[in-house]
């Protein structure tokens, strides 16, 4: 039984190969970094290859992790890059302000004035929080902090996220100090 695209939630990425028993090191999406071993079975976005987590030990920003069907290390290697993924419905029901990073992709994100600034493209955190990273309809994709004071609505039934940015924050010009400092 396959389910459709839509209905499959990423939770990790297998990395490099860990040592010669076939451990491998996995990045884990989501707040808790063992949570992708909670699910049973994880699967490709294809459900072709299933993998089944023996045992799994945070280190550092990975999560060394053994799956029954890896039993050596050019196993391990074949899989670096594999995304692993669960269906949407092993997931628990979530509470009112909780959101599946999934969830928020393709959501427009529109400002205080209700012009579109883009589409959020990813959820990142490079270590100091969550970050919507929003791809507008030219230009670089930008960040903004997914807190409430940045982000004090989401929708996703209108499939959108209201946002309230400071006034200079899309400014990349030094302040203009000019006024308070005499020239010389």
């Amino acid at each position: 039984m396959s389910s459709s695209d839509g209905q499959k939630v990423l939770m990790a990425k297998i990395g490099a190969a860990h040592g010669i028993r076939g451990e491998v090191r996995v990045k884990p999406f989501g707040d808790d970094p063992l949570s992708f071993t909670d699910y049973g079975v994880l699967t490709t976005r294809d459900g072709k290859k299933s993998f089944e987590v023996e045992r799994a030990r945070v280190q550092k920003t990975v999560v060394v992790t053994k799956f029954r069907e890896i039993t050596d290390r050019n196993q391990a290697e074949e899989l670096n890059g594999t995304e692993l993924y669960i269906d949407r419905n092993q997931l628990p029901e979530l509470e009112e302000d909780e959101f599946y990073y999934s969830d928020l992709n393709g959501l427009s994100v529109i400002d205080q004035n209700g012009e579109i600034l883009g589409k959020i493209v990813a959820v990142q955190d490079f270590g100091a929080g969550d970050l919507l990273e929003v791809r507008p309809s030219r230009g670089k994709t930008f960040y903004i902090p997914f807190t409430r004071d940045f982000v004090p609505e989401v929708s996703l039934s209108e499939k959108q996220v209201k946002v309230d940015l400071p006034e200079d924050y899309f400014s990349e010009e030094k302040p203009d100090t000019s006024e308070d400092s005499p020239e010389r």
